[in-house]
């Protein structure tokens, strides 16, 4: 599976483009990258199996994207344009986006700011603290920039420095990104959200607070929990990809 690169801005940015039919734009999470979060979880061959286009960006700062290590040049309504970009260089007037983590802000941010571009939104494994905020950034931007993970006490910080070592990430631009202004997300510019709305939030998954909450906020919203799972082992969990899979033939019935 070739990665294809375009401009987006200035800011040369990869990403994956496989099957045929109605496209998905995948958007990964917080020091992941196309691969890990799609690619290995089986998501990619699981959307163009069931007859979708999958594409997958990988965010700047992630994969093999340009890495950049200004603060300024995160957060992200930015990245949310990278994707915007990304339809607009592959002809693509509309498409589903399905979002995880980070992902799902990103995600939310590009059907807030162009609801012309979205025809549904899945909010993966974030559910009220998209709205509330997820904390911890500074912590983990020191866990990025250590010399080596076990100088790092906080737990939460020190799994996310293990994980980007893992996915061979570019710590400090990593930081950079996590310490970027973070726009917050009200609730009335998600209610404003049109699209069909799908929530889902592993049962366990401390991270993401509560689906049925963030539900609560938008009219017609549907909820997916996967049970027993937290916030990183959701990603590709069956009940995850056959509940996305439902809602998005739902659409194409409507």
């Amino acid at each position: 599976m070739q990665m294809q690169f375009f401009d987006s801005d200035g800011v040369q940015i990869a990403y994956r483009d496989e099957g045929a039919g109605e496209p998905v734009l995948l958007i990964h999470g917080f020091a992941s990258n196309s691969k890990v979060n799609w690619v290995d979880p089986g998501w990619m061959q699981t959307l163009t199996d069931a007859g979708y286009r999958a594409i997958a960006i990988d965010n700047r700062g992630h994969g093999e994207s340009e890495k950049l290590y200004d603060e300024a040049a995160y957060g992200a309504p930015l990245m949310a344009e990278d994707a915007r970009r990304l339809l607009d260089h592959l002809g693509i007037a509309k498409a589903h986006v399905l979002g995880y983590s980070m992902g799902a802000r990103i995600g939310s941010f590009l059907a807030i700011n162009h609801p012309d571009r979205v025809k549904s939104l899945v909010i993966s494994g974030m559910g009220i603290n998209l709205v509330r905020g997820v904390g911890g950034a500074k912590p983990i931007a020191a866990a990025l920039e250590a010399d080596s993970p076990d100088e790092v006490k906080d737990d939460a910080a020190r799994s996310f420095r293990l994980f980007a070592d893992q996915t061979g990430s570019d710590r400090h631009a990593l930081a950079a990104c996590i310490r970027s202004s973070r726009e917050p997300i009200t609730a009335e510019a998600l209610a404003g959200v049109s699209v069909p709305i799908l929530i889902a939030v592993g049962t366990d998954d401390v991270v993401a607070g509560s689906a049925s909450e963030l539900a609560a906020l938008l009219p017609g919203a549907q909820v997916l929990d996967i049970p027993k799972r937290d916030h990183m082992r959701a990603v590709g969990d069956p009940v995850h990809k056959k509940g996305v899979l439902e809602f998005l033939a739902e659409q194409r019935r409507a």
